[in-house]
């Protein structure tokens, strides 16, 4: 992952924050909503482009855009920063080769045990049953 392009593809737009805040939340545009455009980045080698779109084919507009809000804060620069730590530990995660499960074979001793064990439990079960005849 490239994050000198990424930071050049990533585009920032201000918004006028919810929330309480009185008069000064109304005026002033502290909340940022971060767009990445994943479909057509650069930033990813093939490989790992194609891990990204499949891990956030959830999270994509229809034209593989990732939207992130931040308003976690009242600055405007910490909100760009956060937004950005959170489209980084986004594609982190996404960009991760998942690990391949390996099934594990029991061993034929081991299965044999455990129906063996199974049938005395079973005998012994059947043994306290009352039969008059």
């Amino acid at each position: 992952m490239n994050i000198e392009r990424l930071h050049k593809e990533v585009i920032y737009k201000a918004t006028t924050s919810s929330g309480p805040g009185g008069q000064h939340v109304n005026k002033v545009a502290t909340k940022i909503q971060l767009t990445f455009d994943v479909l057509n980045s650069l930033a990813f080698a093939k490989a790992e482009h194609e891990r990204i779109l499949t891990a956030l084919s959830k999270q994509l507009t229809k034209e593989g855009v990732l939207q992130i809000n931040c308003q976690e804060s009242r600055s405007q620069t910490k909100n760009k920063e956060l937004a950005l730590k959170k489209l980084l530990a986004i594609l982190s995660r996404a960009s991760v080769i998942p690990k391949i499960r390996k099934k594990r074979i029991v061993p034929k001793a081991i299965k044999r045990k455990r129906l063996n064990d199974k049938k005395k439990h079973s005998d012994k079960k059947k043994d306290r049953k009352f039969n008059p005849l």
